[in-house]
């Protein structure tokens, strides 16, 4: 029997997982087109076996990191990786530091936009208010992160039925159109599962951000409940967004427009209405994955410098400090635009993580028999 404590640690690690995912790209729909939509009918297919892909490598990390008792991710590489750390666990730095620049980057140019377009909010407003927000909760560490991801999934879940059930509905003869057509010229399939690997892969980039939460875990066996629940919660709402984006497929400003789930909403039911709302949440789905990316970015850094530092504690000058270098970076590197960042930035980041992560992982898997050898 699952204790409520322990129920909440489990399904907080999951959250965490969904609102890292849940970042500018994704809440704006523009990752969702370029990694599954503009494929059509396969983009069912590959959308569940991304999440698959993250909840099977992820609860392999978080349970090898409670079984070894390692929580930054530059100790968990240093063990991971044994006599062949001194190469991967310096590749991971190079992976987290490209993680760090282009994540919390799509969040400021998604949620500053998005700030400006819907509400008319000044875009310096827009741009101090997003860096406020995300400096001052990802400077009390792991256990505000883990809350804060727990609160705003519960709202995001609520606001993306709200938003997508009803138009999915009301625009469900062109979904089928858009998909009878798909189907009648499917694109390359090749293609559409390798994007959908490097997809996967780019998400993994982050997997050494998500192993500090496993502390709190009672035990490794932890790591499995906590994945489960973060698999059927993200493939639920990835499939419900990409089946909602496909009434948007045959828009001929579909494959231009930088948020193209304000499309969808434009066109569907009671627009007034829905519009704030879907663009509130696109900004919580940013600034939750710049949290997560720079509380974990803090916590290695601090780590390094501090042997005996606490991610649960008061936020000291070196948190505080760091915290804001990592909060000053993003904001520049999001300067570049969105589009860009993701179509460039998100596709690099994924095929650098594949030799450093993806293929590591399954030879660790096999010469250890999954950590138990």
């Amino acid at each position: 029997m699952i204790s409520k404590d322990k129920m909440s640690v489990t399904i907080g690690v999951a959250f965490v997982w969904f609102t890292t995912q849940f970042g500018g790209g994704f809440a704006s729909g523009n990752q969702l087109r370029q990694y599954f939509v503009r494929f059509g009918i396969w983009a069912f297919a590959t959308c569940v076996m991304t999440q698959f892909i993250g909840a099977f490598y992820q609860w392999y990390a978080l349970k090898y990191a409670k079984k070894h008792e390692v929580y930054d991710y530059r100790s968990f590489n240093d063990s991971f990786y044994g006599k062949y750390s001194p190469i991967f666990s310096n590749l991971y730095e190079l992976v987290y530091i490209v993680t760090i620049c282009v994540a919390p980057a799509a969040a400021f140019a998604t949620g500053v936009s998005t700030m400006e377009s819907a509400f008319g909010i000044p875009h310096w407003v827009g741009t101090a208010f997003v860096g406020v927000f995300i400096f001052a909760v990802a400077v009390y560490g792991t256990n505000i992160v883990r809350k804060v991801a727990a609160t705003l999934s519960v709202l995001i879940v609520a606001g993306l039925f709200v938003v997508y059930i009803p138009n999915i509905a009301a625009q469900w003869g062109d979904i089928s159109a858009n998909l009878a057509a798909s189907a009648a010229n499917p694109a390359p399939v090749g293609k559409a599962f390798w994007t959908g690997l490097v997809y996967a892969a780019f998400q993994l980039a982050s997997i050494g951000l998500l192993i500090q939460h496993a502390k709190p875990f009672e035990k490794p066996e932890d790591a499995k409940t906590s994945m489960v629940y973060g698999f059927f919660v993200n493939a639920v709402i990835v499939l419900m967004a990409v089946l909602g984006l496909m009434a948007a497929a045959g828009d001929p400003n579909f494959g231009k427009e930088s948020i193209p789930l304000l499309i969808l909403v434009n066109k569907g039911v009671a627009p007034s209405i829905l519009r704030p709302i879907i663009s509130i949440l696109i900004v919580l789905g940013s600034v939750s994955t710049a949290v997560n990316m720079i509380a974990g970015m803090s916590n290695r850094v601090c780590s390094a410098m501090d042997k005996n530092f606490d991610p649960t504690a008061k936020p000291g000058k070196h948190v505080i400090l760091v915290t804001l270098l990592c909060t000053a970076v993003a904001f520049l590197i999001a300067q570049l635009g969105l589009n860009k960042i993701v179509s460039v930035g998100y596709s690099y980041l994924g095929y650098l993580t594949i030799p450093v992560i993806m293929i590591p992982y399954v030879i660790h898997m096999i010469v250890t028999r999954f950590d138990t050898k």
